[in-house]
């Protein structure tokens, strides 16, 4: 396409250009190339820009007084991100239809335009919805069922009767609907409590590479539309996320925890058991969350305090050396004063 038209396309200002010359390639600055449109996301970023080969810039509304093409829009991570998305190369997953030498149980049903790669085994009475593509040496088990035009990549284990919706990705080597860590004390034995629950993902739920989600010991995990999991994520069981959540590199969700809609949990942040995390609370990295918190709040530190009092406590540690010394000297000062009392009393 040309400027014009990738303009257009973002919803975006195009500004010194008729938008007629034809775009190569989005990138970012340090990569830009002739006929490429690069992304600044400020304006001291434009001088650089202005001495690179770029075609033209996605730069913030208001940004003026560069020589070349600007596509401005209001959020220019967003406008990047769509521009991305549109001139993006295909993905090259399995060609429509069922390979040679997948496995296919009985009773399947198999949507118009999907895809079933290489030694792929689907279970018996599986759904795989309309365009869906299901990579190669994916695991579906009996009953589980993939919604119209989502991606399963490849080595992705799904276990029996889990529900994936519409345009959901999965990423490689991620687990869903594995039993839960269940067990009941019986003397000085771990007696597995069975789980016999599912995982539901919603729509348009993207999931990184290598997480667990864990099916209910009755009823059921749920993952709300529109979240998004990073790479490593453990979710427990009977785990009900909300929608539109955003949870970070190595998260782990412990058993019944309840994230309301537009949670967002940083890197290696934890929660514990039957806890409740309300709407649009966020945890910071490395938090320990312990009890419930309240929609809105921002938690960080082990255990997890709000940010002004654990931001507080973080100051008053890094002055610990010092106030030992202090403390010290006062003793010591406190103890050459009782020395003199005493010496004055006799």
């Amino acid at each position: 396409m040309n400027l014009r038209q990738l303009a257009e396309a973002l919803g975006a200002e195009l500004t010194g250009s008729r938008g007629t010359e034809k775009v190569l390639g989005i990138t970012g600055l340090e990569n830009a190339a002739a006929g490429h449109v690069a992304y600044v996301g400020s304006e001291a970023r434009l001088r650089e820009a202005e001495e690179g080969p770029a075609l033209a810039l996605i730069a913030p509304l208001g940004l003026s007084g560069s020589a070349k093409p600007l596509i401005q829009a209001a959020s220019v991570q967003l406008a990047y991100a769509r521009a991305l998305a549109l001139l993006a190369p295909a993905s090259g997953g399995p060609a429509a239809g069922v390979d040679p030498t997948a496995q296919i149980g009985s009773n399947v049903v198999i949507g118009e335009g999907a895809a079933i790669g290489a030694h792929a085994v689907v279970g018996d009475g599986a759904e795989i919805g309309r365009g869906a593509q299901v990579y190669p040496l994916v695991a579906l088990g009996r009953g589980a069922a993939v919604g119209e035009e989502s991606v399963i990549h490849p080595n992705v284990t799904i276990y029996e009767r889990v529900r994936i919706g519409a345009r959901v990705v999965v990423q490689a080597g991620t687990v869903i609907g594995s039993e839960g860590f269940g067990y009941v004390q019986d003397g000085d034995r771990h007696v597995r409590m069975p789980h016999i629950g599912t995982v539901i993902i919603e729509d348009e739920v993207e999931i990184g590479a290598n997480v667990t989600i864990d099916r209910g010991t009755t009823g059921a995990t749920v993952i709300g539309q529109g979240t998004k999991i990073d790479n490593l994520v453990h979710v427990a069981h009977n785990v009900k996320v909300g929608g539109n959540c955003i949870l970070a590199g190595q998260v782990g969700i412990s058993g019944s925890v309840t994230l309301g809609d537009g949670v967002m949990m940083a890197g290696q942040a934890g929660v514990v058991d039957h806890v409740a995390v309300g709407d649009g609370a966020q945890g910071a990295a490395r938090a320990g969350i312990l009890s419930d918190v309240p929609s809105g709040a921002v938690v960080m530190g082990m255990p997890a305090r709000p940010r002004g009092e654990q931001l507080r406590i973080e100051a008053a540690t890094r002055r610990l050396p010092e106030l030992v010394r202090q403390v010290r000297e006062l003793r010591r000062q406190v103890s050459e004063l009782q020395r003199r009392l005493e010496d004055d009393s006799d």
